[in-house]
């Protein structure tokens, strides 16, 4: 295996993780189920950091993986919420302000993409929004609701945040459209 797919490899293994994640939350509510789908989650996360890491260091960034590393990120993430709410164990209001911003940054990426080949990376908010998800989706799994519930709060903060951040760096793309 040449070390240059390696990369896109580690994320196409996150995707694959995101089925194994849902099952094992929807046979049930058992703690060991939880804690089970935890562990599957981390390890998906930590391939998040781990691709991107190999891609920067050996210079392997592709094209592939600018697309495909965060919309498994997303994925992950999204699937990962939906069934906290499944599960009453995140506030369905709050899932759909993150999924919100979710598609709008998404779509974001795309019309900047579109109109003048810009790939938006992610800045310093925007990593610190998926940290802080990833880590409240672990501790709420685990049942460690009361620093679960907090992380999540901050999470909320910064997938708002970021996703202004984003958008206000873009606004030249919507000079004029309201006149």
């Amino acid at each position: 295996m040449k070390k240059e797919n390696i990369p896109n490899i580690l994320t196409l293994g996150r995707i694959v993780f995101i089925p194994i994640f849902i099952l094992l939350l929807s046979f049930g509510s058992s703690p060991l189920l939880h804690k089970m789908a935890a562990v599957v989650f981390a390890i998906a996360s930590i391939t998040d950091y781990l691709d991107g890491y190999l891609a920067r260091k050996w210079q392997v960034v592709s094209n592939f993986g600018k697309f495909a590393d965060p919309m498994a990120d997303k994925l992950l993430v999204m699937s990962a919420f939906i069934m906290l709410v499944g599960l009453n164990m995140a506030p369905a209001w709050l899932v759909a302000v993150i999924i919100c911003r979710e598609l709008a940054v998404t779509g974001l990426r795309l019309l900047l993409v579109e109109t003048g080949g810009t790939v938006l990376a992610a800045a310093m908010p925007g990593k610190i929004k998926t940290f802080s998800q990833m880590f409240a989706i672990i501790f709420l799994l685990l049942h460690w609701n009361l620093l679960g519930q907090i992380i999540l709060y901050i999470a909320l903060f910064f997938t708002v945040y970021s996703g202004y951040d984003y958008f206000k760096g873009s606004a030249y793309l919507f000079k004029g459209t309201f006149r």
